[in-house]
């Protein structure tokens, strides 16, 4: 199976959420690449025919298990990823949504090998995708 998501002929939109719980983000290890071994926030590349809202529903429940309810847009990330003959190997645009924890514990998969319950100010100490800090202050904003 080819991955069409690698070299595209454009970018994809993705979504990604940032989840609070008694104050605690949830943040998750990648198992593979491109982010392998990088904590960041669940979510992943928005269906055709589906809202931004209905697909970090989705994206959550199917990385993580957990049921969630999006509240507000918190920012964004571009994510261009080049190989060594400065081609893009991968393009992402996601937004990236503050989220309320509904129910459910995280239950890891092929492509999580870590999930955490964390204070914002616990992100400092992990090896992180480029941002996500900002991100989670921005989410906490908008869910104040």
């Amino acid at each position: 199976m080819s991955d069409l998501r690698k070299y595209p002929e454009r970018p994809f939109l993705a979504v990604s959420a940032a989840i609070v719980r008694d104050g605690k983000v949830l943040v998750v290890r990648r198992a593979r690449h491109p982010a392998l071994n990088l904590y960041t926030l669940p979510g992943g590349v928005v269906e055709i025919g589906e809202t931004l809202a209905d697909a970090v529903r989705r994206e959550v429940r199917e990385e993580t298990s957990l049921e969630v309810e999006p509240v507000a847009l918190a920012g964004h990330r571009e994510v261009i990823v080049r190989d060594a003959q400065d081609r893009v190997e991968r393009h992402f645009i996601i937004m990236c949504f503050a989220a309320r924890w509904r129910s459910g514990e995280p239950l890891l998969n092929e492509e999580l090998d870590d999930a955490r319950w964390l204070m914002p100010a616990e992100l400092s100490g992990l090896q992180t995708t480029e941002g996500l800090a900002e991100i989670v202050a921005a989410a906490l904003e908008r869910l104040a």
